[in-house]
């Protein structure tokens, strides 16, 4: 890849947009990019090599293979998102897997020890990391409360309003949602099974909240999504 493009790509990430040119020439050299696909899985490396990657183009789930008879969706990442040793402790998550959702996926990464070199020079990229991880922090403790004290339904719900906030396009009177996840993906981060996530849609499709195909997801703009 070109440096004049692996630039570009650095300085259209939250994080590093407002960096120099010299300070995005320096952290440039720390990267590797790769482009991948839908379904393959991403290497978090070993603990001699411990990374972390930036999602520059496309989507990632997370999912924790601890439990080998139930799959969690750990989180569903899109452009501007980080992953791998957030706590930069060498330390790589073994138990978790990164897969592309869709393809030519764009990941850019370095290994932890260049990272904190980055940030030791960089004041402001480091507070706004420190700003990322605490945001990802508070969704995850938004979710753990979803689990508990919500019923199924409402899980889904909540969870296609807070995925149409994030990328939803308002198209007249409906949101549009580019439908990249299997109902097996929204099943397994909303903690239920398939079977009852392709009820609960067609449910609210009957209902008219909602019309849903492989490739899309219109919501209408009234009603539970208010």
């Amino acid at each position: 890849m070109f440096t004049e493009m692996r630039t570009f790509y650095l300085r259209s990430f939250p994080l590093f947009c407002n960096l120099s040119e010299g300070q995005l020439v320096d952290v440039n050299s720390h990267m590797k990019f790769r482009q991948i696909y839908k379904g393959e899985v991403i290497n978090y490396g070993s603990v001699e090599s411990s990374k972390i990657f930036f999602l520059i183009k496309g989507k990632v789930k997370l999912t924790d293979i601890g439990d080998e008879e139930n799959e969690l969706v750990k989180d569903i990442l899109i452009e501007g998102d980080v992953f791998g040793d957030l706590g930069m402790e060498g330390q790589p998550k073994n138990d978790e897997v990164a897969e592309a959702l869709t393809t030519n996926t764009i990941i850019c990464y370095c290994h932890v020890d260049s990272f904190r070199k980055i940030m030791e020079l960089n004041p402001l990229l480091a507070l706004n990391y420190a700003r990322k991880v605490s945001s990802k922090l508070r969704k995850l403790e938004d979710r753990h409360a979803d689990l508990v004290f919500r019923d199924t339904k409402s899980r889904l719900i909540r969870f296609i309003k807070n995925w149409a906030q994030m990328e939803g396009s308002q198209v007249g009177d409906k949101i549009v949602l580019n439908n990249y996840l299997t109902h097996s993906d929204i099943a397994n981060f909303i903690s239920t099974s398939r079977q009852s996530v392709n009820l609960l849609l067609n449910e609210l499709r009957d209902s008219g909240f909602l019309y849903y195909d492989r490739k899309q997801i219109e919501l209408n703009a009234h009603g539970v999504w208010n």
